[in-house]
Order: structure tokens, then sequence, then C-alpha cells
């Protein structure tokens, strides 16, 4: 398209997709001034925004740099969907110090000790372009030196396990039979060359080239290899101790960050992920309750929501994003906020969103009654 016809598509999209970030906050005279280089860059940047227009964002970093070099275009949608008005200084800050609040679920509901609960953080090498800049043989060669890193982290007691890989001829390729269970088992991530957004963006390109696993011996620490992110680095744990979990991970990220080259990152925005929706602290925490009055018994998410985003969480079905609850109201709740809050903040209302979603369960009122 000509110069001409992308800035009248995004008009178009704007109009017709006010939820589209992209078309939202569009500045042509920004674009119009950027050199031809520069604007084919950006391009590259916003055209799953562009191909699909039902985005949220719509946009994907190509390259860990693209936040500072495109920060006019790109500030306002990452403020916007992040909740951080121009007044506020952006600034992420860490925090691990995973003692300093008590958040064990048991200690509120003995029923509670049993959830199945996940936190992962997003993390991409420095010295390699983004997924969706990727060419095939730098998946490969990214791909061989997180197994190299893999082969010394087994060597640990703590984290000992192997590496899975899907990329054909790989020494540690797995089978589909084996693939298949450990898709099903809610390890190792689905087949994204189907997904529209992600093909747009080059960041399923290759597939299934440069693409594994990690896991460890008691299958409670995973580390996913080329998916969105060059890194998703997760804990598993079915139990309520929260602070046991984020442990798990704490540890583990250390581990990893002295066997890699140094991890991406932005003063401003923290950890550098594909998706600026995932910038920050890169993480997310999440777990399965079961809440049938709040959800109808699984029939109706609706309500549910509205009260969870009151509390700063997400609510997606059990199955993932887009799906519905279980029958008996199995749901999956997080904190949606990632960039600006510190990873013990997002342990903390967590288990505070939790707790209060328990209490208004357990009243056995819908909300609003």
């Amino acid at each position: 398209m000509t110069l001409e016809q992308v800035i009248e598509k995004i008009r178009s999209i704007g109009q017709a997709n006010p939820e589209n970030l992209m078309a939202r906050h569009f500045d042509e005279e920004y674009f119009r001034g950027l050199d031809e280089p520069a604007r084919a860059r950006l391009e590259e940047v916003i055209r799953t925004g562009i191909e699909n227009a039902d985005s949220q964002m719509g946009a994907y970093a190509m390259n860990p740099d693209d936040y500072d070099l495109f920060a006019p275009m790109l500030d306002p949608m990452i403020r916007d969907f992040h909740a951080i008005p121009e007044t506020h200084e952006i600034a992420q800050k860490h925090d691990w110090n995973t003692g300093a609040y008590p958040s064990d679920l048991g200690s509120i509901d003995a029923r509670l000790k049993d959830v199945s609960m996940r936190v992962r953080v997003a993390r991409n090498l420095g010295s390699f372009p983004l997924p969706g800049a990727m060419s095939k043989e730098q998946r490969v060669a990214l791909e061989d030196l997180a197994a190299q890193a893999f082969t010394k982290l087994s060597e640990d007691p703590s984290f000992g396990g192997k590496y899975l890989s899907i990329t054909p001829g790989s020494d540690n390729e797995i089978d589909t039979e084996e693939y298949d269970r450990r898709v099903k088992a809610h390890q190792m991530f689905k087949d994204m060359s189907g997904d529209r957004y992600l093909n747009v963006a080059g960041i399923s390109a290759h597939w299934p080239h440069g693409r594994g696993m990690y896991v460890s011996e008691d299958e409670d620490f995973l580390v996913w290899v080329g998916e969105e992110d060059h890194l998703r680095i997760m804990a598993m744990q079915q139990g309520g101790n929260l602070n046991a979990l984020f442990e798990r991970l704490r540890t583990g990220l250390g581990r990893l960050q002295e066997l890699l080259p140094d991890f991406a990152t932005s003063p401003r925005y923290g950890n550098v992920t594909s998706c600026p929706t995932n910038l920050g602290a890169g993480m997310r925490a999440s777990l399965h309750m079961k809440l049938p009055v709040l959800t109808g018994n699984g029939s109706d998410l609706s309500q549910l929501k509205r009260e969870a985003t009151a509390l700063g969480l997400a609510v997606r079905g059990a199955g993932g994003e887009h799906s519905d609850a279980g029958t008996d109201g199995l749901v999956d709740i997080s904190p949606s906020a990632r960039l600006g809050v510190t990873e013990m903040e997002i342990m903390r209302r967590l288990y505070d969103g939790a707790a209060a979603l328990w209490a208004m369960e357990s009243s056995g009122n819908m909300p609003g009654e």
C-alpha cells in the first residue's frame, strides 16, 4: 500500500473499531514525518492492527529498541492500555521479596488449599530481534543457546529436568504424540501457525522451528522457547501458597539469568516484550477457582467479570482466553496490571482479589443482590 492508502485504512479502522488502540492513537503527522526506512519499520510494528481491525493493542514490537525509537506513537497506546495518565511518569520497579506478605489462600478457607496456580514471566534476549522479526536461522540459533543453558540447569537438583523440542531434526525432538500430550496437560503451548494476529506480526513464522519447552522433573517449573517471546518462564503449583509459588519462579529465573545472555530491558518500561500489554514486570499470575454462585454454575461470566474488574482482576474460562467457565464454575483469575507494579504487588493483588471473590461466593449471593 502507498503511504496515503495506509493512512486512509487506519482512519477507517479507527472509526469502525474504536477499541483498536493503534488506530485510536495513530498520529498521522508523526507518521508522515518519518523518513521512509523508519516509516516502513513502524508499519511492520503496527501491521497486525492494520490487517486485524479487531485487535485490542494492534502492535507488536519487532526489535527491543522499537519502544524507544517509536515512543511518540507507542507511548499513548501503552498508557491507555495500562491506565497510566500522562501526568504520571512511567517507571518500572521490581520487588521479589516473596516473604514480605503472607499470602496463603489456605488461611482463608481450607477448600482453597488445593487450587491450581501458575505464575510466568516473559523475557527476551537483547542480542536477538524479537520473534516477529526473526529469521528461521535466528530462531534455531536462539533455541540452541537456550538448550545449552538448560543442560546446565538440569544439573541443579532443584530444577533438574529435560528439554523437549518440536524443531524437526533437533537432538531433543519429541514426536507428535508427546507434543499433543503436553499441550493437553496445559504444559506446552499450542500450534501458533493458525493464529491470524501472530501470523501477520511474523511471530508464528517458520513454525515449528526454534520452539520447545524445558520441564523440571517435578513438572512444576517450565520454560517455553519461541512462543510470543523468546522465553516464557513459569512456575506451577497445586496448592494455595502464593509465597512458595513466587519464590520458586524467582529462584529459577535467577538461575537462568546466570546461564543466558542479558535480557532486553528498558529503563522506562522494564522488561521488553513483543506485545506492549506485557511490558513492565512481564508477569502473569493466575489461579483457578470454582465459583458456581458468581458464574451461575458456569453459564455466565459477565457479572463475575464486572466484580473482578473492580478488584483489578481479569477473568477467563478455565480453558484460557475466550473460553467459558466449567459447569462447576471453574474460572481463571489474574491481576490485570503489568506495567508500573512490582512482582510482589501482583502477588498481593491476586491474593486479595481471590479472597474478596471467595467471600462473595461464600455468601451465596449473586453480585448486586
